[in-house]
């Protein structure tokens, strides 16, 4: 039995940091490097990543070591990792110390992927450092932040203005993942990350991964859309500030029409499927998406159509009206 390694990255950084960790310390037996590109989707990821799986022995443990907490490429990696926790564990936040250290790990025979995982942190930690000294900052614990059921505080209080603040509202078909965790957390600035879905608060499993997508700092929650109504409509959440995820336009519109303060939804990414459209690159729908976007645009919610916070702003119903089979 040995440890098996596999490198996971958005882009070809995957490819890249393997070829500089083999000029360092030398071609290395059992370490696979998985790209997601911008055409793939995560199914198209996951499958790469049990392929990689699959070159090793079937006794051996696998170190996944991929770019970013909550990014694709660890939730797809976290997903097999929950059906194989005796054998596999799973790094962030790659780095070309960590590799390094990963493979002077592997020196020792006896190596237990969980030993590896655990000796890793501390030398990429301290891989991170800076000239003139004094700029190398002391760690720090992040400030906690309230549970999203406020249960503590008693009913009636009023916070701040009583009213909960949405910096951001978004439908995405994958949820929390990289793009929201790291460019759209820090553009809206939340204190927490609302999963607002039906189907996603009655999945355990889902939840778990949601809860540990999250970025450092930020909770994420997960509630039904009634839920997230009451949530709206309750004065202690005045000193709240969400970001809201949506899994479908539908769950949008149920949130808005129940009195969720919501003036401008960002149409992120609509997942491909049989009877759908193609919109643009990320967007796909069909006519009943198109009725609801319809219906929101009459009671007055605007549309912001990026991917991230960079990218410019598009017009979502002149992308519907130049898309065949679908009337605007």
């Amino acid at each position: 039995m040995s440890v098996g390694i596999i490198i996971a990255s958005h882009g070809e950084f995957a490819d890249g940091i393997k070829q500089s960790g083999s000029m360092i310390f030398g071609e290395q037996e059992k370490v696979q490097s998985v790209t997601f590109m911008p055409s793939e989707g995560p199914d198209d990821l996951r499958k790469k990543l049990l392929d990689a799986v699959a070159t090793f022995d079937s006794e051996d443990e696998v170190l996944f070591l991929v770019d970013l907490w909550g990014g694709s490429p660890f939730n797809q990696a976290n997903l097999i990792f929950e059906e194989n926790k005796e054998r596999m564990a799973i790094i962030a936040g790659l780095s070309l110390p960590m590799l390094i250290q990963a493979y002077t790990e592997r020196f020792n025979p006896e190596a237990k992927v969980a030993d590896i995982a655990a000796n890793i942190i501390k030398e990429a930690k301290d891989g991170v450092r800076v000239r003139p000294e004094e700029l190398q900052p002391q760690e720090a614990s992040a400030a906690p932040v309230a549970n999203v059921s406020q249960g503590a505080i008693p009913e009636g209080t009023v916070i701040g203005d009583g009213i909960i603040k949405i910096p951001l509202a978004r439908i995405d078909s994958r949820l929390l993942h990289g793009q929201v965790a790291t460019a759209w957390t820090k553009s809206a600035s939340p204190d927490r990350i609302i999963v607002v879905s039906d189907a996603v608060a009655q999945d355990d499993l889902r939840k778990q991964l949601i809860g540990q997508a999250a970025p450092p700092g930020v909770k994420a929650h997960v509630v039904p859309v009634d839920q997230m109504i009451k949530v709206a409509q309750d004065p202690r959440f005045g000193g709240t500030k969400a970001l809201l995820l949506f899994e479908t336009p539908q769950d949008a519109a149920r949130a808005i029409d129940g009195g969720v303060p919501i003036k401008e939804l960002n149409v992120g990414s609509m997942a491909h499927s049989k009877g759908k459209v193609m919109v643009n690159s990320v967007l796909s729908m069909d006519q009943a998406d198109v009725d609801v976007f319809k219906h929101l645009k009459d009671v007055g919610v605007g549309f912001d159509v990026r991917k991230v916070p960079n990218d410019g702003k598009k017009d979502l119903f002149k992308l519907i009206s130049e898309a065949d089979g679908l009337n605007a």
